[in-house]
């Protein structure tokens, strides 16, 4: 390239230092005319000022909140932190000014000497050498390319043109009009890159040394406000040399402008750089502190039901109030993994909810929340939201909780068999039927069914129902299917299903426990929320777009189901799990000293299994299945189920106690069943039967009685036009009475010959004696003297 000649070289000098006097005397003309023509002027020219340029700080990293206020992770892109002027160090500010304007407290925003260095400088070398920007320069500058959010905005924020220079400067005087000098350097430093993501002083201060901003020493101020200029090539994790030499010059600078004395400046020179480093703040889901799967929860929720963006989540400075329940999820994750350890590929899920509010509890799987797929160990798949497995006989709640609400009784009776035949689903061409699994009378009433889990008895009731529709519309109701995409519940009962009572249908865990809540809460039923409150970075609420705050109340529908069928179900549902009651199925699952309702559930081939238990104020379901492969889990529902529902709650139970449930509705217990007619024969019970209201069918059952006998009726009470079945005896058991024996002949009675008359003894009368001369003295007697001897 052929070199410019010394006197092209001045003219060109000459004319740029010509020009740039011009272009000062027009930026600075407003503020000759006062700050009223400033002000209008400056808006003229530039438009309104972005809308960074007036908050009064920039915003910090989301910082996401458990319901106990425990941070668990933050949202950001750009580690921020922005902190008040008196958190911040005087010794930074210093070395700041020193290094970077120290002409700070001097100038309006625009150093005219070092614009005119600048230019002086740049045109003889022939291309842009030197900045000469002020701090409120810097500032302008950092703000417009942080807070870009296309490629040709952080393009204009850094093109190196006399236009943007113009306008930088334009605003740098603007933004000095407006600001203190304290306000300005305060804002810089907390917007100003300092390398390794970190963004503003205060992550700085935490990154480098393991100190607040408002503890730094001389030396690690002059190292921090050294790295502004170049943070990745002086950065002393990397280059303690250079590092150490640009820390030096800051010493040096502040030492010639007055700020230390020499004798600090050596001292400070010869100190060591004292790394401390501290990890950057738990970003994302991934490196939560607790609740991995609740915080994926939470985000999707943030993102998907309230609007809000990755963009702003992670630029918004938002403050997130969750309702994670730290020591719940702490203890569900003991409780899952003393079942299943990480390496299972078996998965076991503890998911729990508030009853009254929908208030995501916790999120437990044997997973660790991550996005390593070489990992076995970790999952980014919520294995608690997903449906992915069926839950088992859990389904015959919605089955009972439907015949209920129709008005059968809590005792209504049915005699099912082992198998048996559905009169109204169908399958495969025949009947629909079912066996139980293991030995059950063939008479139960409803409670007893329940608790004891019988198959037969609940196909039965579905036939007593008609159809599946109000069962399926009962567990909608109450929130089962508030995850459901694919409109199970619609097509459930288009196809009349007469399976769903043995819940083979991929459920969610957090549908499951959600639906159950609702019987906790006495009919309430509250769609599952795991947020409180989004706050901005001043702490309010943040709003709508009409007007009202992001998060709405609580979404909870009372009376979702009737209350007398919720209580009395409930009651039902504790005698699963309390002790007394022969037959339950999840005795593992009781925590002595606490009322605890639950159903058990074990899908066909034990390709999962299930508990849901609740108490007053928890609900929670847990599940274990293989979410790749079906295959047999091994164990039951009253199993592993109730015995990792059991190690999750006996802590949180034992010290925080728990309440009690309300009573049974004696109205709904009762029903509106009535006494079947008394009969004595086959046709004589059809006809009372029939004159009753209610159809009936006959059917031969095992007894002692003889064949074609008439052994009863099932149910004992039935609500109008219900199925009574007649129950004949088969004679199976009967045994014929042994046949009479001969009479005995008694032998004729052996009479005795009468016994001899008995003549008494003669006996003379006695004559009393009297004395001589009294009345009645014979005259011939002798005298007799008396007394004697006298």
């Amino acid at each position: 390239m052929r070199q410019r000649s010394t006197g092209a070289t001045l003219c060109t000098l000459a004319g740029s230092v010509l020009l740039a006097g011009v272009l000062l005397a027009g930026l600075l003309l407003p503020w000759v005319g006062g700050p009223t023509l400033a002000a209008s002027q400056t808006g003229g020219f530039l438009g309104e000022p972005p809308a960074e340029l007036t908050d009064e700080t920039p915003p910090g990293n989301t910082v996401v909140l458990a319901a106990n206020g425990e941070p668990i992770t933050w949202f950001y892109e750009e580690n921020r932190d922005p902190v008040a002027s008196s958190e911040i160090a005087e010794v930074v500010k210093q070395a700041m000014v020193a290094i970077e304007d120290a002409r700070f407290y001097e100038h309006g925003g625009l150093d005219v000497q070092g614009t005119v260095r600048a230019l002086v400088t740049n045109v003889v070398s022939g291309d842009v050498r030197e900045g000469g920007s002020t701090l409120t320069q810097q500032l302008v500058k950092q703000t417009l390319l942080q807070s870009a959010r296309t490629q040709d905005e952080r393009d204009a924020a850094v093109d190196k043109t006399l236009a943007r220079k113009v306008r930088e400067a334009r605003l740098a005087l603007a933004m000095e009009a407006t600001y203190s000098k304290d306000e300005l350097l305060t804002r810089y430093l907390n917007i100003v890159y300092f390398g390794n993501n970190a963004y503003g002083i205060q992550p700085a201060a935490r990154r480098y040394f393991g100190v607040d901003a408002a503890a730094l020493t001389l030396p690690q101020a002059a190292l921090l406000t050294g790295l502004v200029q170049s943070p990745s090539d002086d950065d002393p994790f990397v280059n303690p040399e250079r590092a150490t030499f640009r820390r030096n010059q800051v010493l040096t600078r502040m030492a010639a402008q007055g700020y230390i004395t020499p004798e600090q400046a050596t001292e400070a020179q010869a100190a060591p750089l004292g790394l401390t480093p501290e990890p950057a703040p738990r970003r994302g889901c991934a490196e939560a502190s607790v609740g991995g799967y609740v915080c994926d929860f939470v985000q999707k929720y943030l993102t998907q039901t309230l609007g809000l963006t990755t963009e702003e989540l992670e630029r918004g400075g938002y403050t997130i109030r969750t309702t994670l329940d730290v020591d719940l999820q702490r203890a569900g994750d003991a409780a899952v993994l003393a079942t299943l350890p990480l390496e299972d590929s078996r998965a076991a899920t503890f998911t729990a909810v508030e009853p009254g509010t929908g208030h995501l509890l916790a999120m437990s799987v044997n997973r660790v929340f991550g996005y390593d797929v070489t990992d076995p160990t970790q999952e980014s798949y919520n294995l608690n939201a997903a449906a992915s497995a069926g839950a088992g006989s859990t389904y015959k709640v919605f089955v009972a909780a439907a015949a209920l609400a129709r008005g059968y009784s809590s005792t209504y009776t049915l005699d099912a068999p082992s198998p048996y035949y559905s009169r109204v689903f169908r399958e495969d061409g025949g009947p629909y039927d079912v066996r139980n699994s293991g030995s059950y009378r063939s008479t139960l009433d409803m409670t007893t069914a329940l608790y004891q889990s019988s198959n037969t008895y609940f196909l039965a009731l579905e036939d007593a129902l008609g159809s599946v529709a109000e069962p399926v519309r009962m567990a909608e109701a109450m929130g089962l299917y508030q995850f459901d995409t694919q409109g199970l519940a619609q097509r459930t009962i288009d196809e009349n299903n007469g399976s769903f009572t043995f819940g083979p249908d991929a459920t969610s865990p957090l549908g499951l426990a959600s639906a159950y809540s609702t019987l906790a809460a006495s009919g309430t039923q509250c769609d599952v929320t795991p947020v409180t409150a989004v706050l901005d970075r001043h702490g309010e609420p943040v709003l709508g777009d009409d007007g009202e705050p992001l998060v709405p109340a609580d979404p909870c529908t009372p009376e979702a189901i009737p209350p007398g069928v919720a209580d009395t179900l409930t009651q039902m549902l504790r005698k699963d799990v309390e002790p007394g009651n022969p037959g339950q199925t999840a005795p593992r699952a009781y925590v002595p000293g606490h009322q605890i309702a639950g159903k058990t559930g074990t899908t066909q081939n034990n390709y999962s299994v299930a508990f849901v238990g609740y108490t007053p104020e928890i609900a929670a379901s847990v599940m274990v299945f293989d979410p790749k492969r079906a295959r047999d889990v091994g164990g039951f529902g009253g199993d592993k189920g109730a015995r990792i529902w059991h190690d999750a709650m006996a802590p949180i139970l034992t010290a925080r106690g728990s309440g009690t449930f309300r009573p049974a509705d004696p109205a709904v217990v009762r029903g509106n069943t009535e006494a079947v007619p008394a009969c004595a024969t086959v046709d004589e019970c059809r006809t009372a039967l029939a004159a009753a209201g209610f159809t009936s069918a006959t059917r031969d059952v095992d007894s002692a009685l003889p064949a074609g006998a008439l052994v009863g009726l099932s149910p004992a009470r039935a609500v109008p036009g219900q199925l009574v079945t007649i129950q004949v005896s088969n004679g199976r058991d009967y045994v014929p009475p042994a046949p009479e024996p001969p009479p005995v002949v008694a032998p004729p009675p052996v009479v005795a010959p009468p016994p001899d008359p008995v003549v008494p003894p003669v006996v003379p009368p006695v004559v009393p004696p009297t004395l001589p001369g009294l009345p009645g003295w014979p005259e011939d007697w002798p005298a007799i003297p008396w007394p004697p001897g006298g």
